[in-house]
């Protein structure tokens, strides 16, 4: 097995994020730096992270996480910050599906499972995800209207799937959108694009997994249905 992909098994990081951890000088093989992400691992070898030796993880588990702001989406900062596994206190090494932007909140999932992670973020299945926008001033419906048949963005088209006011049709500064499109920080933008200024961003459902009343910082395991019911997930 590759090193990168032992790493990805291991729950270190995704296959490519394990590229640039290994050429960061974070791996050890028989107590021995390695910078080669296709070094073949043989079943002999002992294989350390960050000190510690790792192997693949054989139970796979998710977990949702009300992300708190000023919190970055990431394995390993190399500035310091604190992370989302600074929160996670799972006994098994997660990453995060996909991303959340250092200022937006809301739910996020994380696995040890590379084959699940892979199919929630893959262009190809389409995962719908839902955010709650609070903005600073009013937006006009044929902005709404206009996000739903498409806008052009510097790289690109984007429709929303859904646009609505969040609250009743008297207060236009809540938006509640639903979009599939993996571009990013593709909200930030498109309310750039309408010259709105963005107060705050919470992504309030994933893949059908809704956030709920998981408090701020909090995080929890999901259990064998929800799992089931995002390895359910067809491609588009």
């Amino acid at each position: 097995m590759r090193l990168n992909k032992y790493l990805s098994k291991s729950g270190i990081a995704s296959r490519r994020e394990s590229d640039n951890l290994i050429q960061m000088g974070t791996t050890e093989v028989n107590g021995l730096l390695c910078l080669d992400p296709a070094y073949q691992v043989k079943e002999t070898d002992v294989v350390s992270y960050d000190g510690k030796k790792i192997k693949p993880e054989v139970n796979k588990i998710v977990l949702m996480l009300h992300k708190p702001p000023k919190i970055i989406t990431t394995v390993k900062d190399t500035h310091g910050r604190k992370t989302v596994l600074d929160i996670i206190e799972a006994s098994s090494r997660v990453v995060p599906i996909g991303r959340l932007d250092q200022d937006t909140t809301g739910l996020l999932l994380l696995t040890n499972d590379g084959e699940l992670t892979k199919r929630l973020t893959h262009p190809s299945f389409g995962i719908k995800k839902k955010y709650l926008i609070q903005l600073e001033n009013s937006i006009h419906p044929d902005c709404l209207k206009e996000m739903v048949n498409g806008i052009n963005l510097e790289d690109g088209e984007v429709k929303y799937d859904e646009v609505k006011y969040g609250r009743q049709q008297t207060d236009r500064t809540q938006l509640i959108v639903t979009l599939h499109s993996g571009k990013n920080r593709v909200i930030r933008r498109t309310m750039e694009y309408f010259e709105k200024t963005l107060l705050h961003l919470d992504r309030i459902e994933f893949a059908g997994i809704k956030k709920n009343d998981l408090q701020r910082g909090q995080w929890r395991f999901l259990d064998a249905k929800e799992i089931g019911f995002l390895k359910m997930t067809k491609s588009r």
